[in-house]
C-alpha cells in the first residue's frame, strides 16, 4: 500500500508565497516613501483612516491584487510595486461593534489612495467600486467613501482599443442608488474633484478636513475648458464649499474625520443603554425674559440631549435654522431649532431648504423629529424674494407635511405665522404634539407688525408722538396677553403649556407612544436630495 507523505504546515509552497509577497506589496509597509510623503502633508494614509474606522481591519478586502489598466505602457513590476489595489481599497467590515448588535455594525467601505495615481479613477478600480456598490445595495449594507482624488484617469490605455469613452459604467448611480436605501458617508480630505467630487456629492452626509478642495473640475479641466488656469488650492476650499453647503461637518484632519463618521454612523444603528444628561432646570431660565433679546439655541440642545450626543450639520449654511443629531434617553432624533442669532429666528430661503433636506435624511431612515421654535416668521421684502423664496418654503411644507416619523414640537418663545407652522410639520396639529414653555408667545404674524397694520389709522390720528407710542404698547400689551402660551393652550391650538424642565420628559413620552416601525425590505422613500 502506498503511503501519503505528510505535508509539513510550516512549509510555504511557491505559488502561496507568490500570493503572500503581492499582497505584502499591497500594504502600507511595502511603501514608506508614499507614506512618508503623506505625512509630511499631515495626512494618513487610506489604509490607516479605515483601520481607524473599522473595528476590525484588516478584514475581508476585495480586488487588493489589482492594478493600474497601464500594462500596455509600464512593465508589470512598476505597477505592482507604484499601483497597488489601482488606488481604491475596498472592504467589507464592522464599525461600533462594542455599542450595537453585529447585524447593525456590518458596512462597505470604498476608499481613494491619493498616493496612487493623485486617487484617480482607473479602469480596474471602477469594477471594483461597481463589484462593492453592487454589494452593499444587495446586502443593504451602509456605505462609507473616502473620496479624495482627482477625478477621471486618462492613463489607462489598455483597452483603448475597445472603449472609447466609458460613459456606459455604473458607479456613479450605483453609487446614487443606495440613497435613502442606507447611510452613505462622504469624508474627504485635500483634494477632491471631477468624478471622485460626484461621488462624494451622492453621499448623505460630506465630513470635510479644513485642507480640503472639491470642485467638479481640477486644474487641468478647468484650463482646457479655456477658463483660465487655477491652483488646486484656489478651487472649491472650505471656505467657500462649508457656508455654502456643500459641506455639512467640518473637522481638523483626518482623524476627526473618522471620528465624526463613526458618530454619525451611530445614529442610524439604533439606541444605546449608557448615558447621561445635565441638569434640565438649567433650562428654566434659558430663554432671557427680554421678549426680543436673542440668545443661544445651542445651549439649549446641549441640556435637552444627552451628554456628548450633538452633531451639528452644515452648521454655516442656512443659519437661520440648527439641524442636528442628537440623543434623548440613548434614543435617536434629529433636532431642528430656530437661530435668534440669524434674521432674529426668520427663516429664509437656504435655511428652507437645509430643514427640508433634514426631514427627509430623518424620515428615509425613521429617526423621530424634535422641532424647537421661536421664529418671528418668514424672511420678508424685495432681496429676499430674489433667492426664490417661495419656492424654496413650499419645499418646506411639502417635505415636512409628507414624511411618517414623528415630530415633537417645543415653543421656545416665538410661534408666529407660516414659519411656525412650517417648523412644526405644516400644521401644529401635525405635530404628534406641541407644547409650549410659559415664554411661548402665538400670533399669525409678529405681534409688533400686527398692532400696526391692525391700528395703523388710529395711531397716525394720534399727534403727539408720546401719547401715540403709549397706545401703541397698550395695544401691543393686549396682544401680547391674547398670544400668550396659557391663552393659546386653552383654546386647544397647542397641546399644553410645560415647565422646560419637563421637555426631556415629553419627548420620550412621545416616543414611547410610538408603534414599533414596520419593517421593510426597500426604500421608505425614492431619495434623500443631494440639496
Amino acid at each position: 500500500m502506498n503511503e501519503t507523505k505528510k505535508s509539513d504546515s510550516n512549509e510555504i509552497r511557491s505559488e502561496l508565497a507568490e500570493v503572500i509577497e503581492r499582497q505584502r506589496m499591497t500594504k502600507d509597509e511595502a511603501r514608506p516613501e508614499a507614506v512618508q510623503r503623506r505625512h509630511q502633508k499631515g495626512q494618513r494614509t487610506i489604509r490607516e483612516n479605515i483601520s481607524d474606522f473599522l473595528d476590525d481591519y484588516p478584514s475581508i478586502e476585495y480586488g487588493s491584487l489589482a492594478v493600474a489598466a497601464q500594462r500596455r505602457r509600464t512593465p508589470m513590476e512598476e505597477l505592482i510595486k507604484n499601483t497597488p489595489a489601482d488606488g481604491v481599497v475596498t472592504t467589507v467590515g464592522k464599525v461600533n461593534s462594542h455599542l450595537f448588535d453585529q447585524s447593525k455594525t456590518r458596512c462597505v467601505v470604498i476608499g481613494y489612495d491619493y498616493t496612487v495615481l493623485a486617487g484617480t479613477q482607473g479602469f480596474f478600480n471602477h469594477k471594483k467600486k461597481d463589484r462593492m456598490l453592487e454589494f452593499a445595495n444587495k446586502r443593504k449594507l451602509p456605505t462609507i467613501l473616502f473620496a479624495e482624488g482627482g477625478g477621471g484617469r486618462p492613463g489607462d490605455v489598455d483597452m483603448s482599443e475597445t472603449l472609447v469613452a466609458g460613459l456606459e459604467i455604473k458607479s456613479f448611480s450605483h453609487l446614487a442608488s443606495l440613497s435613502g436605501l442606507v447611510p452613505v458617508i462622504g469624508i474627504v480630505s485635500g483634494y477632491c474633484f471631477a468624478g471622485n467630487a460626484t461621488l462624494l456629492a451622492c453621499c448623505d452626509v460630506i465630513i470635510a478636513a479644513k485642507n480640503t478642495n472639491i470642485g467638479m473640475a481640477g486644474p487641468a479641466m478647468i484650463e482646457g475648458g479655456g477658463l483660465g488656469r487655477f491652483e488646486p488650492h484656489e478651487i472649491g476650499p472650505v471656505s467657500v464649499q462649508s457656508p455654502n453647503g456643500v459641506i455639512d461637518i467640518v473637522v481638523e484632519d483626518d482623524a476627526e474625520a473618522v471620528e465624526k463618521a463613526k458618530q454619525y454612523m451611530s445614529y442610524f444603528q439604533g439606541s444605546v443603554s449608557e448615558w447621561e444628561c445635565k441638569d434640565q432646570n438649567r433650562l428654566r431660565d434659558a430663554v432671557p425674559q427680554r421678549r426680543r433679546r436673542a440668545y443661544d439655541v445651542r445651549r439649549i440642545i446641549d441640556i435637552v440631549a444627552d451628554k456628548g450626543s450633538v452633531l451639528e450639520l452644515r452648521r454655516e449654511f442656512g443659519k437661520g435654522i440648527v439641524t442636528a443629531l442628537i440623543r434623548i434617553e440613548g434614543h435617536p432624533f434629529g433636532l431642528v431649532a430656530n437661530n435668534t442669532f440669524h434674521l432674529g429666528g426668520a427663516v429664509d430661503a437656504d435655511s428652507g431648504d437645509k430643514l427640508s433636506r433634514f426631514a427627509q435624511l430623518c424620515d428615509a431612515f425613521d429617526i423621530p423629529m424634535v422641532s424647537l421654535i421661536d421664529t418671528p416668521g418668514f424672511m420678508v421684502g424685495p432681496e429676499a424674494e430674489k433667492t426664490a423664496q417661495v419656492r424654496h418654503f413650499g419645499r418646506i411644507f411639502t417635505n415636512f407635511v409628507n414624511i411618517t416619523v414623528p415630530v415633537f414640537s417645543i415653543v421656545l418663545r416665538r410661534g408666529y405665522g407660516l414659519a411656525a407652522m412650517a417648523m412644526a410639520g405644516g400644521s401644529f396639529h401635525n405635530s404628534d404634539f406641541i407644547v409650549s414653555w410659559p415664554t411661548g408667545e402665538f400670533g399669525g404674524m409678529g405681534l409688533e407688525g400686527a398692532v400696526r397694520l391692525g391700528y395703523r389709522k388710529e395711531l397716525e390720528a394720534i399727534e403727539d408722538p408720546e401719547k401715540r407710542e403709549q397706545r401703541f404698547n397698550e395695544l401691543l400689551a393686549m396682544y401680547y396677553e391674547h398670544g400668550k402660551a396659557i391663552n393659546m393652550a386653552s383654546c386647544l391650538e397647542i397641546d399644553n403649556v410645560i415647565d422646560p424642565a419637563e421637555t426631556r420628559q415629553w419627548i420620550i413620552s412621545g416616543l414611547d407612544a410610538q408603534p414599533e416601525p414596520e419593517p421593510r425590505s426597500g426604500k421608505k422613500r425614492p431619495n434623500v436630495d443631494c440639496w
